[in-house]
């Protein structure tokens, strides 16, 4: 067996930890453009969210300034005190999660009477734990992993599936000639674990090679190093993060920052093992038994929703938003982010937020079928109860198209983007 993993990746770390160390800022004025032909946009690694006591948080009453002029409501106010409601992100203050600090920054939920308070994430809570536990109302979390949590007894549900795509990419040097999954074969293939591997595994597997004998698979750091100094052959990156922190380095052969044109991509999807990532998910009782949740519920998604249609008309305000919202990473690289999660959303035929019953279904295949090394799985059986719902999405898009909103985002097209280097 060919193998340097220096930690274990097993399906029990999937729903406990995760961890990433993100891009800093650096002082050159040098730049990369990404078009909209760049790598497909990406979620960020779904590492855990903090805890709702102890993270900054923004409230939808309170929210970071921006120079985005104030959406009107689209509704007559409501009376009456707001109805407090806790999101949990993932991780702290980023464009991953742009669509909610739009929303609380243009009062959006303050509209349907709420007052919405985001949790930031951290290294060691899990948001779906946070959820499950009554710590938050509503957390954010990609599916494999909250159905792993399900499946060790979280009463937990999807209520709308933001992110339609992975964002989960295999990068190389362009001159390594790594195109797809088969070219892995003898190659060292960094990859996080920690419950971030199986789209790498399942995508090895049906190339046809084994995992623990075809490639030399390499514990690799929550950054790109490994990848930029030679250590590694294909690094595991999200396209809004990881692979921008390569087109934010400068290229030693030329002395300009890393082009796309300078590298590969695998991307999952295109492979056809990809698993959904960043939904809303909604506590399973309180859907079933408290109809004031119910009602909040939808109020939600529709808050968040127009914060993600915001989003996607309103890129730079957006990341303007998330940089003054506390982000740690610069300006450009915030942009990016938010131009390629946007990629990850739009257009979406069916409305923003619906759950594609095809994507569901591949995930869960996939989450039962992939083994890591240690030979486990995302979960051991098809998920059981009420693990997804569109009721409540589908009520918030009715709402929304009843008010002129376009859910779909047929006629979307990414902007231009120029990194600086560090992200700045």
């Amino acid at each position: 067996m060919k193998l340097t993993m220096r930690r274990s990746l097993s399906a029990v770390a999937l729903a406990t930890s995760a961890a990433l160390v993100l891009a800093g800022c650096s002082s050159s004025d040098n730049a990369a453009t990404s078009s909209s032909s760049a790598a497909p946009a990406a979620s960020s690694s779904a590492a855990p969210a903090a805890s709702s006591s102890e993270s900054p948080a923004t409230s939808s009453s309170a929210a970071a300034s921006s120079s985005a002029a104030p959406a009107a409501s689209s509704s007559e106010a409501p009376t009456g005190p707001l109805i407090p409601v806790k999101l949990q992100l993932q991780w702290f203050a980023q464009a991953q999660f742009a669509g909610y600090y739009a929303a609380a920054e243009q009062g959006y939920w303050k509209d349907e009477g709420l007052d919405v308070q985001i949790v930031e994430g951290g290294v060691d809570i899990v948001p779906q734990t946070q959820l499950a536990n009554g710590s938050v109302d509503y957390a954010i979390a990609w599916v494999p992993k909250a159905l792993a949590s399900r499946e060790q007894g979280a009463g937990i549900t999807d209520v709308a599936q933001i992110y339609q795509k992975s964002g989960t990419l295999q990068v190389s040097m362009a001159d390594k000639n790594l195109k797809k999954a088969a070219d892995l074969k003898g190659k060292n293939v960094g990859n996080w674990g920690f419950g971030n591997e199986f789209e790498l595994f399942a995508g090895i597997t049906k190339a046809g090679l084994d995992p623990a004998a075809d490639v030399t698979l390499v514990q690799q750091n929550f950054d790109m190093n490994a990848l930029l100094d030679g250590s590694i052959d294909a690094a595991q990156a999200m396209t809004y993060n990881e692979y921008a922190q390569v087109l934010e380095t400068k290229n030693p052969a030329t002395g300009k920052l890393f082009q796309p044109s300078d590298l590969n991509a695998i991307n999952w999807n295109d492979e056809g093992t990809a698993m959904l990532q960043d939904a809303i998910w909604a506590n399973t009782d309180k859907l079933q038994n408290d109809t004031t949740y119910q009602e909040t519920t939808v109020k939600f998604l529709k808050g968040a929703l127009k914060g993600w249609i915001y989003a996607r008309d309103n890129a730079e305000k957006t990341a303007s938003v998330v940089v003054a919202a506390g982000s740690q990473l610069g300006a450009s690289h915030q942009l990016w982010q938010t131009n390629e999660v946007n990629k990850l959303i739009w257009p979406s035929k069916d409305g923003i937020g619906v759950i594609n019953d095809a994507a569901w279904k591949q995930t869960v295949d996939v989450a039962m079928s992939a083994k890591n090394l240690e030979g486990s799985t995302v979960i051991t059986k098809a998920p059981e109860g009420l693990a997804y719902t569109n009721d409540y999405v589908m009520k918030a898009l009715d709402a929304l198209k009843a008010e002129g909103i376009d859910v779909t985002g047929e006629s979307y097209k990414p902007i231009t983007v120029t990194l600086n280097e560090g992200g700045k």
